[in-house]
C-alpha cells in the first residue's frame, strides 16, 4: 500500500462540478488500494476576488487580517471536497493548515514553514479515512496567528507534508498534462517533458514557469520527493520531477536545452551615478534587503574614469518596486547617487538545461535568435544551467518563440492542452 500526496489547483476545483470530478479521482486511487492525502486550493478566481475585496474595504489592510481573510478560500474547498467524497461512500476529513501540524514563521503573507507535525493527518490516515487539507496556510510559531505562504503556496504545503508523512509520491494536478518545454499559450507546439531534475524544475520556476513554486520543488529536492505534475481534467501520464531523470533504465538521453521560461512580472531599478567606492554596493543592497525585498539580476556598469561613478541595474517582483524605490530615497544623501530610473514594461526569458554545460555555442545560438527576432537585450544573467535575458516587455512572446525554435523544441504536431484556468 502506497502513500499518496495529491495536491488540487484552483482551477480542477473551480466549481460543483469540478469538485466532484475531482472527487471521484481521489476516490479512484484510494479504491486501488492508496492511502490518500489531499491538499487543495481556493476554488477558480476565489483569492484574486477576495484581495479586490479587501481593497474595497481598505487600500492597506493589515497583514494578519488579510491572512485570516485569504485562508478562508481554502477552507470552503476542503469541506465541500470531504462532501462530495463522502457522497461517494467514504469517509474524508478535512483540515485546516494548522489543524494539519503547518508550522511557519510570523510573516505575514509570504510566510515560510518551519516545521510540519502532522499528527492529526497520519491518525486520520491509519484510521482509514481521506485526509483534505487547505493549502497556502499554516500557523506562526512564535504568535500562533495564522499565516500564508504566498502565491502558489499550495505546492509547497503538498511538498512538505508529503516529506513529513514520509509519502511515496506527490501529485500536483493542474490544467495541463505536465511540464512543457514553454508556455503553452504562447507557443502551441511546445512538448511535454517526461522527465526532468529539480535543478533543472528549479530554474524553470524561478524565471517564471507557473507551473510549480519555487520552494516546493526545493524542499522536493531536499528530501528527494518525486513530484508527478499531471492534469486533473484527463488520465494521461505527466511528468517526473526526480533527482536524476537521465539514469540507466529511463531510455532517456538527456537534452541539451529543456525548456524556455518567461516572466512578465519584474521591474528594473537603475541606480544613476553610485559614487565607485568600496561599500556603496553593499548599502543599496542591505538598505533593499532589510525592507525584505528579493533582487533577482544584477548589472554594474565599469566606471566612468572622468566622473568616478558608475550606474547600479538590478530587476525585482514588480509588486516590491514602490517599496524599493520609498527605501533607496531614503539613503539618497547618505550614498550620494545621482537619481533613480524604474520601468516596469519588461521581461525576462529564460533558456533552461543542464546539457548545455558540455554544449558550446548555446549562448551563441540563443542571442542570434533574439536578433533574428528583432529582440534587444538589456541585460544578461547566468548559470551553469540557465541563461536569463531581459528584454522590452513588448518582446517576450516573439523571443520566447523564437528561442523554442532554435533549439528544436517544437514538436512536430500541436500537443499541449490548456484545459482551463491559469495552469497552477
Amino acid at each position: 500500500m502506497a502513500l499518496v500526496v495529491q495536491k488540487y489547483g484552483g482551477s480542477s476545483v473551480a466549481d460543483a462540478s469540478c469538485i466532484k470530478r475531482v472527487a471521484q479521482r481521489i476516490v479512484a486511487t484510494k479504491k486501488a488500494g492508496n492511502d490518500v492525502v489531499v491538499i487543495v486550493s481556493a476554488m477558480g478566481d476565489t483569492t484574486d476576488e477576495l484581495l479586490d475585496l479587501a481593497e474595497q474595504v481598505s487600500p492597506l489592510p493589515p497583514g494578519r487580517e488579510l491572512d485570516m481573510l485569504l485562508t478562508s478560500g481554502e477552507r470552503i474547498s476542503m469541506a465541500l471536497l470531504a462532501m462530495a467524497i463522502a457522497n461517494l461512500g467514504h469517509e474524508a476529513r478535512s483540515f485546516t493548515g494548522s489543524q494539519a501540524g503547518v508550522i511557519t514563521d510570523s510573516t505575514h503573507g509570504k510566510a515560510r514553514i518551519i516545521d510540519v507535525t502532522p499528527s492529526r493527518i497520519r491518525e486520520a490516515v491509519d484510521q482509514g479515512s481521506i485526509a483534505i487539507v487547505a493549502g497556502f496556510q499554516g500557523v506562526s510559531q512564535d504568535t500562533k496567528d495564522i499565516t500564508t505562504l504566498g502565491r502558489g503556496g499550495s505546492d509547497t504545503t503538498a511538498v512538505a507534508l508529503a516529506a513529513a508523512l514520509e509519502a511515496d509520491v506527490c501529485e500536483i494536478y493542474t490544467d495541463v498534462d505536465g511540464i512543457f518545454t514553454a508556455d503553452p499559450r504562447i507557443v502551441h507546439a511546445a512538448r511535454k517533458i517526461p522527465r526532468i531534475s529539480y535543478d533543472e524544475m528549479m530554474e524553470m520556476a524561478a524565471c517564471g514557469a507557473k507551473i510549480l513554486h519555487l520552494r516546493c520543488v526545493e524542499y522536493a529536492r531536499r528530501f528527494d520527493l518525486p513530484i508527478h505534475v499531471r492534469s486533473s481534467f484527463s488520465t494521461k501520464e505527466g511528468t517526473w520531477v526526480v533527482s536524476d531523470p537521465y539514469t540507466e533504465g529511463t531510455e532517456m538521453e538527456q537534452p541539451i536545452i529543456s525548456g524556455v521560461a518567461h516572466d512578465t512580472s519584474e521591474a528594473k531599478i537603475t541606480v544613476v551615478g553610485v559614487p565607485d567606492k568600496v561599500g556603496e554596493a553593499a548599502s543599496i543592497f542591505k538598505t533593499l534587503a532589510d525592507a525584505e525585498i528579493n533582487i533577482d539580476m544584477i548589472v554594474q556598469n565599469v566606471s566612468a574614469a572622468a566622473t568616478g561613478r558608475t550606474d547600479i541595474s538590478f530587476t525585482l517582483p514588480t509588486a516590491d518596486s514602490q517599496t524599493a524605490l520609498t527605501s533607496l530615497k531614503k539613503i539618497q544623501a547618505q550614498i550620494g547617487y545621482e537619481s533613480l530610473l524604474f520601468d516596469d514594461q519588461i521581461g525576462k526569458v529564460s533558456l533552461i538545461g543542464a546539457g548545455m554545460r558540455s554544449h558550446p555555442g548555446v549562448t551563441a545560438t540563443f542571442f542570434a535568435a533574439l536578433a533574428d527576432a528583432g529582440v534587444n537585450i538589456e541585460m544578461i544573467s547566468t548559470s551553469e544551467i540557465r541563461i536569463s535575458v531581459i528584454v522590452g516587455q513588448d518582446g517576450v512572446d516573439a523571443a520566447v518563440a523564437a528561442a523554442h525554435r532554435a533549439f528544436d523544441l517544437d514538436a512536430d504536431q500541436v500537443e499541449a492542452v490548456v484545459y482551463g484556468g491559469s495552469g497552477r
